[in-house]
């Protein structure tokens, strides 16, 4: 099994304020004879439309040395998560989830919003104080 970010429970509790039904915890991404992990399959009922939207998120603290070496590699892993998705559960979402603090130093800048612009990346922005989900982008 893998190991859980640092921020692992905040992002779960915050989903579940925000009435997100935890599904999986990791949701288990097969491909071939490799198991990779994302850290939290999701749903939510959307009682209008009678049936569910269905997420993963993976998590990323940001904590290392370096805040562009943290970015490359949660995009890498990203994108390869995003791919394994939308061929074996193309109805569930991938989301990267950060911390406030993280967005507003990495994604409110030319960089981050270079990202956001080209649609590389969907994101969850949570409140680790209070467990909160802030944003979602987009």
């Amino acid at each position: 099994m893998p190991v859980k970010d640092i921020y692992h429970n905040h992002v779960k509790n915050a989903l579940i304020k925000d009435k997100w039904t935890i599904t999986h915890d990791p949701l288990t991404l097969k491909w071939g004879k490799k198991d990779m992990y994302a850290d939290i399959g999701a749903e939510k009922i959307l009682a209008a439309e009678k049936k569910g939207r269905k997420i993963a998120v993976e998590i990323k603290s940001f904590v290392g040395a370096s805040i562009i070496k943290d970015l490359r590699d949660a995009l890498g892993q990203y994108v390869l998560y995003h791919d394994i998705l939308k061929r074996k559960e193309p109805d569930r979402i991938l989301y990267l989830a950060i911390r406030q603090a993280v967005f507003i130093d990495l994604f409110e800048e030319p960089l981050g919003e270079l990202l956001l612009e080209n649609q590389r990346v969907r994101l969850i922005v949570f409140n680790q104080k209070t467990e909160e989900i802030i944003k979602w982008i987009p």
